[in-house]
């Protein structure tokens, strides 16, 4: 059967003409640039290199936003931030071989985060591929095998009329739920060679939809419309979907209480009755989650940091819903939904039975108070009061991105983020470094507002190279380096385990002198002055850097 009739692929007059006569001067660059353009990108990240320089030139012809960092790894974390605060798949252009694998850590946080990034690299020239060793400079026998555990999808291009097609792929399974990082390689003689293929104009490539199965959505609507006690954990699946407002009517329908994630924090309001926060690293937390005969997790793989270290031993019924088929009752059985959050959970809204349960805000005040005990009997006034400081000194609407580090971790549970989309961390992959280059990036997709990103000291020294990017392009992102002299988490960790220390103590720069070098203004703060010299740094244009020297603590963990 044919339907011709559904498309009409006859080009016009204006189209003949342009792609009988395609302009002088273009290369295989120019079709990459093209294509990305067509497809409705606008802005690109990365950093040029000798087998990816037709890529570069091409630029130079187009009408992208080219934002250039200094390490490659760095331009991943901005690309993956790009993505989450605009929803679109951010190009990360970088050359061969060490630029390309200096990229690896950022593309795994980028996949364990379901961010979307479109990746494409160079490589070496054609005539060198297959595997041989011919010597070429930064030749690696399969330059994509080091990407295909890591990203959701490689895309390699051997020929010039194969980049627009391998693009627009790569753009849509970016964008696809899950979302992800994706990889496309084009060889280097392949960018450089001029090109007579004509223009690039067309460029839709429509992520596909995930839709639930409806027979499954009919038996999770049962089972919750006659639940008891019904709870929902909502992880990042709510957020990247855009379904936090569907959320709260399912769950104010239900009278279900609702915990956050770590990835999932500002899906569900902070102050909502039902709204249980983010404590899930919390045993009283998770004796509640346990306790529930249905229990709707959406969004969420129930992975280490979910489930309290794998500690959380559910009783009742699970109900998960999952974009990502690998994480589908990967931890636990369940009713194993794949589907995204908004058309699940949409589907759910339709289908359930409103239930009545005014016991349900005090059991939440309950649990919340248990936990708030738990925290007083240890002695932390001065890491609550540092993380007060930060959330009255940042606006409402503007969005955090945080480090591997103390204050972040803190942050996880105790943090308010004001919404949906505006706390970020590094919590997918677990690398050092994401804090700074990913607030760069969300200031170049929303110059508007002010950015916050949080690192330690150890983290801070893996992005200092960024502050040339900060102040080249005139990001409005105050960094607050958290100074305790080493890697404090690992501090905790190995005293506690071993008695004493070993590769955690760490000499490190004047932070304030280094912000100053590169034109950076920065302060020296205290916990008693914080919140409004971050307030100040905030409400300043251009970049800023608030240096704490502070030791600060974690709270006691309930899962060892």
């Amino acid at each position: 059967m044919t339907h011709d009739h559904d498309l009409d692929l006859r080009p016009t007059p204006a189209q003949i003409s342009a792609a009988l006569n395609p302009p002088p001067g273009r290369n295989g660059g120019d079709l990459v640039v093209e294509t990305l353009a067509g497809l409705g990108a606008t802005t690109v990240f990365g950093l040029p290199g000798q087998h990816a320089l037709g890529m570069f030139d091409a630029l130079r012809r187009s009408d992208l936003r080219y934002v250039g960092l200094r390490v490659e790894n760095n331009a991943g974390f901005a690309a993956d931030a790009y993505g989450r605060i605009t929803g679109e798949a951010a190009p990360l252009l970088l050359s061969t071989g060490p630029g390309a694998l200096t990229s690896l850590a950022a593309l795994q946080e980028a996949a364990a985060a379901s961010a979307p990034v479109l990746a494409i690299s160079s490589q070496i020239p054609t005539a060198g591929l297959g595997g041989g060793r011919h010597g070429y400079l930064h030749e690696l026998p399969d330059q994509a095998a080091s990407f295909r555990g890591v990203v959701k999808s490689v895309h390699t291009v051997r020929t010039q009329s194969q980049i627009p097609s391998a693009i627009a792929a790569a753009w849509k399974s970016a964008l696809s739920a899950p979302h992800g990082p994706v990889w496309v390689e084009i060889p280097q003689d392949v960018l450089l060679a001029p090109t007579l293929i004509p223009v690039v104009t067309g460029g839709d490539a429509f992520p596909e939809e995930l839709p639930p199965r409806p027979e499954l959505t009919a038996v999770a609507a049962d089972l919750l419309s006659r639940a008891q006690r019904p709870a929902i954990i909502a992880g990042g699946g709510v957020v990247r979907a855009d379904a936090s407002g569907k959320l709260r009517q399912l769950a104010e329908t239900l009278q279900a209480p609702v915990v956050t994630t770590a990835g999932g924090k500002g899906a569900f309001p902070w102050t909502h009755p039902l709204s249980l926060q983010s404590w899930i690293e919390d045993r009283h937390t998770t004796d509640f989650l346990e306790d529930a005969d249905v229990l709707l997790v959406v969004g969420s793989g129930l992975g280490e940091l979910s489930s309290n270290y794998h500690t959380f031993r559910p009783r009742g019924r699970l109900v998960q819903i999952e974009a990502d088929l690998g994480k589908l009752e990967s931890n636990h059985p369940a009713l194993g939904i794949h589907a995204d959050a908004r058309p699940a959970l949409q589907a759910l809204l339709e289908t359930v039975t409103p239930r009545s349960d005014t016991g349900a805000p005090e059991r939440v005040r309950t649990v919340l108070a248990k936990v708030a005990d738990r925290i007083a009997s240890q002695e932390l006034t001065l890491e609550q009061d540092v993380l007060a400081s930060v959330r009255r000194a940042l606006p409402a609407d503007s969005p955090s991105f945080w480090d591997m580090t103390i204050l972040a971790y803190w942050a996880w549970s105790a943090f308010d983020p004001k919404g949906p989309g505006r706390m970020h961390s590094a919590q997918g992959a677990g690398g050092l470094g994401y804090g700074f280059p990913a607030a760069l990036g969300a200031a170049v997709a929303d110059p508007t507002r002010p950015v916050l990103a949080v690192s330690g000291d150890g983290g801070a020294l893996y992005s200092v190279a960024e502050l040339a990017t900060a102040r080249q392009y005139d990001l409005n992102v105050t960094w607050l380096i958290v100074d305790d002299g080493g890697y404090g988490i690992l501090r905790e960790y190995m005293t506690d385990a071993f008695g004493e220390t070993t590769a955690t103590e760490l000499t490190r720069p004047d932070y304030v002198a280094l912000a100053e070098s590169f034109g950076v203004p920065g302060v020296r703060t205290t916990p008693g002055a914080l919140e409004g010299d971050l307030a100040k740094a905030l409400a300043a244009p251009g970049p800023s850097v608030v240096v704490l020297p502070a030791v600060l603590r974690m709270f006691a963990a309930t899962h060892l």
